[in-house]
């Protein structure tokens, strides 16, 4: 079955040919004879009353093409942006209700684009670097301009006069295009989410137009060599296991041009099989953004903005094309979850079967997502536990760079409960369209905070970030992935990373357990660093929650706030106070949406706490203000940390009701016994266990050690083993 906007296609020969195809008239959808909602399954038919809400509203305020000047989130940005849409619209309406009126409008919109895309030249007014777009201030923009336009304009075209038709065709579609293969080569032969979007608008006019070196170029790069272009983006942008290298965040974006782009070949060069290229890698990665989720919104590690979720347009698309293709039935889900779906054929599909009661819950799983077009670029590791979307999930990012929107955050982690963020990523330091935020564009915090390494859940060494924060170096060095389990029960993630510093390795396990007769949940980190010299480890943990108390004393700046530090992000930290607890263990409790988590952590007498908050050096107030709890240790040689993390009790401020606010851990130890790492677990009132991790990851060998004059044995990388508690023996 093919999409609406891919139907746009449709009048194109399905031909492999370097000959150009003639096209023919698109064929109709089933839903070409209706010109109202009725009849229609109630999701079409919102969609269809929403496009024509849109779009009439349009055609009422008249044509409006501006001489772009603006960035994002200014006037003419956003004008021309409404524009591509009202474009791409109206042609659906067109083909569904045949209403002349649409077709006019089409028309009418982009005549008004040939008269004024001949006369701009150079970069745009507001450009900001050398990807200058020409209707907006970056060429990614003027790639989707021409990836909606040209997907409305082919509904509409054979309504034309020979000579609009031609007109169009020279002064917009293939001036767009040329702008795009042509004069902005180092964008179009990129392997980027940029060059996604600029190859997808050519090669869908190309097939439009019945120019197929225009379709070669976007399929084969603009020499035509196969060293980029499209099909060499697939290649390599995408993790066997369907991960994107920039991030869920950059997946979703990337997808729509992907499977949009992706039909169009399947309908016009069905010999390509490009839903079965690499596996079925574009169906892959589809999943693979659906599962990158919590409570639907994307894990917002690298440059992510955290507001955007699967009520994304993008994925509307890509759900419709991906059901279209599979007949999934947990796609169903998805799109009700999204409550929205596109006017195709794929689109009505999708609502007249999830009308009929065919949906499926989907199947949100532990995963492990290798990373690079190989897979041997590190991973990123997706524990899970419980159902629904108040789950547990714990995300050890253990990927690499992610190209320029790439952080520096090597083995971090990030972990959900009861619905919310509680180990946070703050993402990117941006606020997109928005104007007055230097117009949308990454602010300067982006580099000074979100990127750095302090910013996110892991290990700083000597206050500074990891590579130096140089991503030409980070680009050249992953991590390892070392082990993954999904088992029920304790479910573990290892991976380890040299060259983040010139003398200091580190590896990182994370385990999710539960405590025992079914309590909270807890995940053991423990972190190892192996280094030449003295060093000083920093530990952040950023969470989300009001503190509620701290079993150590607490040094407070309570009449100045000092800052952390000079550089790497540390300039960007408030101190509002430090500690060094006594030896042993030490935790700090917080409360969000009723759930208390506590923080416990093995203390040597000499490990320093700082508790802090982002926002110092912040005159623009550009920065979100974060808690994080940071431990400190100068160490000669190397460093572990053990910790854990335990969500506990109930809090319910209606019916004035308290449970558990209190940790339900009595102790914390880190014991190491022939190589082996043991945490030892003492639960308030109850008998003690061990998380017992031996770093092998043969799943068959044995081990052994000895703990509290008790001998443990346990098979493989990690076990849970219950201890006999002193009294008790014999």
């Amino acid at each position: 079955m093919r999409t609406a906007m891919h139907r746009a296609f449709a009048s194109l020969l399905a031909a492999t040919a370097l000959t150009c195809v003639a096209p023919v008239p698109a064929l109709a959808s089933a839903a070409t004879a209706q010109q109202t909602a009725e009849g229609l399954p109630p999701l079409y038919a919102e969609e269809l009353e929403r496009a024509k809400n849109f779009v009439d509203t349009m055609i009422e305020a008249g044509i409006n093409v501006p001489v772009p000047r603006d960035p994002g989130g200014g006037y003419t940005h956003e004008q021309h942006k409404r524009n591509f849409q009202a474009i791409h619209l109206g042609g659906d309406l067109y083909r569904i209700t045949k209403d002349p009126r649409y077709a006019a409008f089409v028309r009418d919109m982009l005549l008004e684009y040939a008269e004024l895309y001949p006369t701009l030249k150079g970069d745009h007014p507001a450009a900001s670097n050398q990807y200058s777009g020409r209707l907006f201030w970056q060429v990614l923009n003027d790639a989707m301009w021409l990836v909606h336009a040209v997907q409305g304009y082919a509904e509409i075209r054979d309504t034309l006069s020979d000579a609009d038709r031609e007109r169009i065709d020279n002064d917009v579609f293939r001036r767009a295009s040329d702008f795009l293969s042509k004069d902005q080569v180092r964008t179009f032969d990129r392997i980027h989410n940029h060059a996604t979007w600029a190859t997808a608008g050519v090669g869908m006019t190309g097939y439009l137009l019945g120019d197929r070196d225009m379709v070669d170029r976007a399929l084969l790069g603009s020499d035509k060599s196969g060293k980029a272009g499209f099909l060499r983006q697939m290649d390599l942008l995408f993790s066997p296991d369907g991960y994107y290298t920039e991030g869920p965040y950059y997946q979703r974006f990337a997808l729509l041009p992907f499977m949009v782009f992706g039909q169009a070949i399947a309908d016009n060069d069905p010999a390509q099989q490009i839903f079965e290229r690499r596996d079925g890698i574009l169906l892959k990665a589809l999943r693979a953004t659906i599962q990158l989720t919590y409570a639907g919104y994307f894990f917002p590690f690298n440059d992510a903005m955290k507001d955007k979720s699967l009520r994304t347009a993008e994925l509307y698309d890509g759900v419709a094309i991906a059901y279209g293709q599979t007949r999934d039935p947990a796609l169903l889900s998805i799109a009700q979850w999204q409550g929205r779906t596109v006017l195709g054929e794929d689109g009505l599909m999708l609502a007249r079967d999830l009308e009929a009661g065919k949906a499926q819950p989907f199947p949100f799983r532990s995963m492990l997502f290798s990373d690079g077009p190989d897979g041997d670029l590190g991973a990123v590791a997706v524990l899970r536990a419980g159902e629904g979307a108040k789950q547990t999930a714990l995300v050890a990012k253990n990927s690499s760079q992610g190209m320029g929107h790439g952080h520096f955050d090597k083995l971090s982690w990030q972990f959900y409960d009861n619905g919310n963020e509680i180990v946070r990523d703050y993402g990117a330091a941006r606020f997109l369209n928005i104007e007055a935020k230097q117009g949308g564009r990454y602010l300067p915090e982006n580099e000074s905070w979100a990127k750095q390494t302090i910013a996110h859940n892991t290990l700083v060494v000597d206050e500074v970030s990891h590579f130096g924060g140089d991503a030409r170096l980070a680009d050249t060095i992953a991590p390892k992935q070392l082990y993954f389990s999904d088992a029920d029960g304790l479910q573990v993630s290892s991976a380890e990373v040299t060259g983040a510093y010139p003398d200091v390795a580190f590896n990182r396990t994370l385990v999710l357990t539960g405590m025992p007769g079914g309590g909270g949940r807890l995940v053991i980190d423990l972190l190892r660093a192996d280094a030449q010299g003295t060093h000083v480890y920093d530990l952040p943990l950023h969470y989300n929650g009001h503190i509620m108390e701290a079993d150590f004393a607490i040094e407070r700046n309570l009449a100045t706030r000092p800052v952390l530090g000079g550089d790497h992000g540390y300039q960007h930290l408030w101190v509002d106070g430090t500690a060094t607890p006594d030896a042993g263990d030490a935790a700090l409790t917080w409360l969000i949406d009723g759930r208390f988590y506590s923080y416990r952590f093995v203390t040597d007498g000499t490990t320093q706490v700082v508790l802090g908050e982002s926002g110092a050096n912040d005159p623009e107030f550009n920065l979100r203000r974060e808690p994080m709890v940071m431990l400190r240790a100068r160490a000669d040689g190397g460093r572990s940390f053990l910790s854990v993390l335990e969500s506990h009790g109930q809090y319910d401020g209606a019916a004035e009701r308290t449970v558990a606010s209190r940790s339900q851990i009595a102790s914390l130890r880190h014991v190491v016994a022939d190589g082996n790492d043991i945490a030892v677990i003492t639960p308030v009132g109850g008998a003690p266990f061990a998380i017992a991790i031996s770093h092998n990851p043969d799943p068959a060998r044995r081990h052994q050690a000895k703990l509290d004059g008790q001998t443990i044995r346990w098979t493989g990388f990690a076990a849970r083993i219950a201890l006999t508690p002193k009294e008790q023996r014999k």
